[in-house]
């Protein structure tokens, strides 16, 4: 009986590991990380742990050492036509680029 509890707990604490980070983003961090996942997550890393799938495409969480996130915006807007040589030219909405902001942003915080 004890090791049936033991296992369960183990269970429902992965469990919980797996969700709450989803659980606690903010709506525009959530919709944010939706489009990351469509559009983006073929070849970058769009979490806080994984390795890229395409090498040469950096992982999410490491942009802000490179660009100040908020700078991102203008070319969302007007479409990213540069990033690794074999990335599609995005252009979003005002919408998209905030959600798309927060969840970049999130990926910045303290593990």
């Amino acid at each position: 009986m004890i090791h049936i509890l033991t296992r369960t707990g183990w269970q429902l604490a992965l469990a919980l590991a797996l969700v709450a980070p989803a659980l606690a983003m903010s709506p525009a961090e959530q919709r944010g990380r939706s489009f990351a996942r469509t559009n983006c997550a073929k070849c970058h890393s769009i979490d806080r742990f994984t390795e890229s799938p395409l090498k040469i495409a950096p992982p999410f969480r490491t942009l802000h050492e490179h660009y100040p996130i908020e700078t991102l915006a203008e070319a969302l807007a007007e479409g990213i036509s540069t990033g690794h040589p074999t990335m599609p030219q995005f252009q979003l909405e005002p919408d998209q680029i905030n959600d798309f902001l927060a969840f970049l942003k999130s990926l910045e915080k303290r593990r």
